[in-house]
């Protein structure tokens, strides 16, 4: 296979790489901050590449009144706003003029609440053949607009015509919610219409982690309890809730971030290799690797909450300070936990999970650090001896993969000196156009499963966290001052176990 990238946009294009099947691609919640700045940059990053058939179109599905002209000069606004400013998901040196055209042509906007079914009515009437129904809409409304979409017999198959839902995260609030949700989906359609999405998934780094644990001996061998002392998986950020205070209030960092995405990492560095490519086996793999995971308590766990600090030397605000938080909130902005995994791979090995708001580094990377060695020669020397290994996925902001080791220091004595071997993986991501969406819309169209949530998967991971939700229902999470790596309780959790962890912004 060979490859062509575009470095005016960072997409590429893959030149055996077919376009997607013809189909309509429904956007319910047309006019939400999701679709202006993901879901249309990514499907014009697609059309850049050539991934989407000529009779590819969308409709935009919103309550306001507005025409199709209207809808796409908003949106046309945005792409363009977005490729200029750096800080965006999506931004690019120039926007290919033909290729946003030819996408703009196919957009079309359709008023209506999702919540009659006459709106459904409606639009079944401009439906034909293949379809894409993306639910960028709140949680709280998958379920009624899956059923709406049943009774209208919008999900209805024949021959040759797929009909497909991709349901935004978060899949329920708890492990009863998500059980409620899959089965009130699959009494409408089955598993195989549905694609539960994950955006990590859709990550270049991310997907990059399989590559090189399966394809290279290497790698899969030390991936081992008999090489590896403990693991620690990190999404740390610097920024705060800023104005999601509404959202973020009834979630809280252990919801919004671990049985999700730190839990997709998990699975990428730590389940066996799946039998095939076939998105089945991946996902089997993964189904097994949860399975075997015991569910933590709250011995186990440690929660923070930032009040007031510095990142960065900027002053910031305490937690209880930002827009739509409540001045008492117990709600965690941190969640430490260790994990143990119950299988012949990695029993015994502890794997240290993190994630937090307002820390002193913006920082996602899987850490593997090996035992030392059984026998060290170099123990009697005035050095401390060899330090252990590290095996480093790194995310982001760099996606890199990075191996630590000890070497020989010049000079006439015997010494021993850290040392770094890294490589920097190709990613359009660091381009700056791609924005993670791009292969998960790709997959649903071509009907690829493998970068996408099955519904026992899900349930899965909330059943591991399930107990410590109930616990941290109670109680109030410990503070720790922004640009911080967080509440001391982190350094215990790590310490009882004899380990130390690694500093989030630590090179």
């Amino acid at each position: 296979m060979t490859s062509r990238p575009d470095h005016s946009t960072g997409i590429t294009s893959d030149s055996d790489a077919a376009p997607a099947p013809p189909c309509t691609f429904v956007i319910f919640g047309g006019t939400g901050d999701l679709t202006r700045r993901l879901l249309m940059p990514a499907l014009y990053n697609l059309a850049r590449a050539g991934l989407l058939d000529p009779d590819f179109r969308v409709i935009g599905v919103g309550r306001s009144a507005m025409s199709d002209a209207a809808w796409r000069d908003g949106l046309d606004r945005d792409i363009r706003s977005f490729a200029a400013d750096p800080s965006a998901e999506f931004h690019a040196e120039r926007i290919d003029e033909r290729s946003w055209g030819w996408l703009q042509d196919r957009l079309h906007y359709l008023q209506g609440d999702i919540g009659t079914p006459e709106f459904f009515a409606a639009l079944a009437d401009r439906l034909t053949g293949n379809v894409v129904f993306y639910l960028a809409i709140p949680a709280s409304a998958f379920g009624p607009a899956i059923d709406r979409l049943g009774d209208a017999g919008l999900l209805r198959e024949a021959p040759g015509v797929f009909r497909r839902v991709v349901i935004e995260k978060p899949f329920g609030e708890d492990l009863a919610s998500a059980c409620a949700l899959n089965r009130r989906i699959l009494a409408v359609a089955p598993e195989r219409q549905f694609f539960r999405i994950d955006h990590f998934l859709g990550k270049e780094s991310v997907q990059a982690i399989m590559a090189l644990r399966f394809a290279n001996v290497m790698f899969e061998a030390a991936l081992h309890r008999d090489y590896v002392d403990h693991v620690e998986i990190t999404a740390a950020e610097t920024i705060g809730v800023e104005q999601r205070g509404s959202f973020y209030e009834p979630t809280g960092a252990l919801r919004d971030m671990v049985p999700n995405h730190l839990f997709q990492l998990l699975c990428m560095v730590a389940m066996e290799p799946p039998e095939s490519a076939a998105a089945e086996a991946a996902r089997d793999e993964r189904m097994r690797l949860l399975r075997s995971i015991r569910p933590v308590t709250p011995q186990n766990a440690a929660r923070g909450q930032y009040a007031a600090g510095a990142v960065a030397g900027l002053p910031v605000p305490g937690y209880r300070q930002e827009v739509e938080v409540a001045p008492d909130s117990r709600t965690e902005t941190y969640a430490a936990l260790v994990l143990d995994i119950d299988n012949r791979r990695w029993a015994g090995v502890p794997f240290f999970l993190r994630t937090g708001k307002r820390l002193g580094a913006r920082r996602t990377e899987i850490a593997v650090h090996f035992r030392r060695p059984p026998a060290d020669p170099f123990s009697s020397l005035a050095f401390a001896g060899t330090a252990p290994n590290t095996l480093r996925f790194q995310i982001d902001p760099e996606h890199r993969l990075a191996l630590g080791f000890s070497a020989r220091a010049p000079g006439a004595a015997m010494r021993l000196q850290a040392a770094e071997a890294a490589y920097q993986a190709p990613d359009a991501e660091a381009e700056g156009s791609d924005v993670g969406y791009e292969a998960l819309l790709y997959g649903c169209m071509r009907g690829d499963a493998t970068l996408f949530q099955r519904g026992d998967i899900i349930e899965a991971s909330w059943a591991v966290v399930d107990p410590l939700l109930r616990a941290w229902s109670e109680g109030t999470p410990e503070r720790y001052a922004a640009g911080s790596d967080g509440p001391a309780s982190a350094d215990a959790l790590f310490a009882r176990s004899g380990r130390g962890r690694r500093a989030v912004g630590q090179a």
